[in-house]
């Protein structure tokens, strides 16, 4: 079996390693958001062939699929998604967004060059293991779309189906480590339009008005309290109310107002309790202020919890720990921030495991003896999604390289 941490540590030592780094700053140098990724999906598509990969282009609109066929074994699918963030980047990196408005925030342009690197490790090693590895470059994880897409786009018509589904995400855990956590590990998202109907008029006779504003805002208080009074203290749940929109100038009462929520959770049955407590507030809301049209509440965004496979985790865990050494595979508690990838997995009817990748300066956590000492630290820095997210490129891209190799490795057969 070749040595997956071989270079994991020193991406300069060849030129492959060197060249990942290029691809990596001129990704993020060229960030495009979701659904619209028809440049990164070019270079995914143009290194996978030079690789000897089947290459397939255009699944669920900007998808990219590579299938590497090395005889009996399993199939093991690698997965990493592509579209950035609508975010005014403020690193301040050499190779900071060339496009205004636009960011790779939550690290997609790393996913991306560590699936290149492991698909190309992978490939100049297949004498060395058997079975076939799918590199799957995924559109739209950020609308929560993308997975959905590319599976209903005939994604298995395409390729096999996988025995095993793998991936990572970069996180503010320190470079050199990664986070594994067996069973739930990322959370649920449901994100929702609603719109309350009122009856607009002058703002000096409210009297002969339904004021949708209050309406809202007598919602917006009573869903408070759905997690505090609704769910239970074992279990979890984030009801967040993005945005409150209504009327256009201060003496006018408008005729609507429109409201953007999202939640998240763990477990089936509390996303269900979740949402039918929206739909019943927001419904009973209306009602009480005499509303005469019936509110609508869209679906906007919606993925289910991923919840790691305990078993699949358990046989990678050696694999991950062979890459930053044991005791560096830490348990980062269950994830509030959600992930599409687990919808390829329930499509294919195979265990998933996606894991933590640490890109954070190491420097920064200096005097962290412990694990919680460790996720204080993680608290104070810049998250994903900020304007001031920036992995570190050494170790980060070649653990991610390494840990995808390993865990793909963990399935492929070798003599």
């Amino acid at each position: 079996m070749p040595d997956p941490t071989k270079d994991a540590h020193d991406p300069s030592a060849d030129d492959s390693a060197e060249r990942l780094r290029d691809v990596y700053r001129d990704l993020h140098a060229n960030p495009e958001l979701s659904s619209q990724e028809h440049r990164t999906a070019a270079i995914a598509a143009h290194w996978l062939g030079e690789q000897g990969y089947e290459v397939s282009e255009g699944i669920g609109g900007t998808g990219v699929v590579g299938v590497l066929a090395n005889g009996d074994g399993p199939t093991v699918l690698l997965r990493a998604d592509m579209d950035a963030l609508p975010v005014l980047e403020a690193t301040g990196l050499p190779y900071a967004s060339t496009v205004d408005g636009v960011m790779h925030a939550c690290g997609h342009d790393l996913h991306v060059t560590c699936l290149l690197g492991a698909a190309q490790e992978l490939a100049e090693t297949r004498e060395q293991w058997s079975g076939t590895l799918v590199a799957l470059f995924q559109p739209a994880e950020e609308t929560a779309s993308g997975a959905v897409a590319v599976v209903e786009a005939g994604l298995y018509d395409l390729v096999p189906k996988p025995d095993v589904v793998l991936g990572q995400h970069v996180a503010p855990l320190p470079a050199g480590t990664i986070g594994l956590r067996s069973g739930p590990a990322f959370a649920a998202t449901d994100s929702l339009h609603v719109t309350m109907f009122g009856a607009g008029g002058h703002g000096s006779r409210p009297e002969s008005t339904v004021d949708p504003v209050l309406m809202a805002a007598s919602t917006v208080t009573r869903l408070q309290g759905v997690v505090s009074r609704e769910v239970a203290g074992a279990d979890t749940a984030v009801l967040t109310i993005g945005a409150l929109n209504a009327g256009t100038k201060a003496n006018i009462i408008p005729d609507q107002a429109d409201l953007l929520l999202n939640v998240r959770s763990y477990s089936p049955d509390v996303r269900s309790n979740v949402l039918g407590a929206i739909n019943r507030i927001v419904r009973a809301e209306a009602h009480a202020s005499g509303a005469q049209q019936e509110p609508t509440i869209e679906s906007i965004e919606s993925a289910p919890a991923v919840v790691n496979d305990a078993l699949a985790a358990a046989r990678i865990l050696p694999a991950l720990e062979s890459v930053v050494g044991a005791g560096m595979v830490i348990d980062p508690g269950p994830v509030t921030g959600s992930e599409d990838v687990g919808v390829l997995a329930t499509a294919a009817g195979a265990p998933i495991v996606f894991w933590l990748l640490g890109g954070a300066d190491p420097a920064a956590f200096l005097g962290a003896t412990s694990q919680e000492d460790i996720i204080r630290v993680v608290a104070d820095l810049p998250s994903n999604h900020s304007p001031l997210y920036a992995p570190v490129e050494d170790p980060t891209i070649g653990i991610g390289v390494a840990a995808l190799t390993a865990g793909a490795l963990a399935w492929l057969r070798s003599d």
